[in-house]
């Protein structure tokens, strides 16, 4: 998992590193190069942040730092929390599941129907849509992780911190 997590990062640093560039040559370049400066660099960045998006979003389930309602939690007891988040995992992999069926139709019809961007850089567009099917699929995988975990190590489980910034799951993963 470790390699796993420096992989994504790694590609989320270069993804934002790419678009950061893009973003630095559009502003020079239009008050220095106006000739130089390219159309399309607003399209391309927004296609770069929303991959890295997607990529990275899997950490969060990781981490345990998607959105939840704390409040609830903070009055269970150990053993309805524990079960609650088995359920929680169930129903998030069911969702995950079928945001990367739908998101690959997406992809599917995209492709088919030969869609393109209608910028000057004619980019086609299945490649940006199959960021949503790819974030689905590696957040599915480790909400998969998480549920495994839970049900595999039985009452003795870590069930995640009820203090404030102790939402870290090391030994999950």
């Amino acid at each position: 998992m470790n390699l796993w997590d420096r992989a994504e990062q790694a590609l989320v640093g270069v993804l934002g590193l790419a678009a950061l560039a893009f973003a630095l040559w559009q502003v020079l370049s239009r008050y220095f190069f106006p000739q130089a400066s390219i159309s399309y660099a607003e399209e391309v960045i927004v296609y770069l942040l929303i991959w890295a998006i997607m990529i990275i979003s899997d950490q969060l389930v990781r981490t345990d730092s998607h959105v939840r309602p704390d409040v609830v939690r903070n009055f269970l007891p150990a053993f309805a929390l524990r079960w609650i988040e088995v359920f929680n995992c169930a129903a998030a992999i069911l969702f995950c599941g079928a945001l990367t069926w739908y998101g690959w139709q997406i992809v599917e019809t995209a492709r088919a129907l030969d869609e393109h961007s209608a910028s000057d850089l004619q980019f086609p567009m299945w490649i940006y849509y199959a960021a949503l099917p790819t974030g689905g699929a590696l957040m599915a995988i480790r909400y998969a992780v998480r549920l495994t975990g839970l049900l595999a190590s039985g009452d003795r489980h870590p069930l995640p911190s009820r203090r404030p910034g102790g939402h870290e799951l090391a030994s999950i993963d």
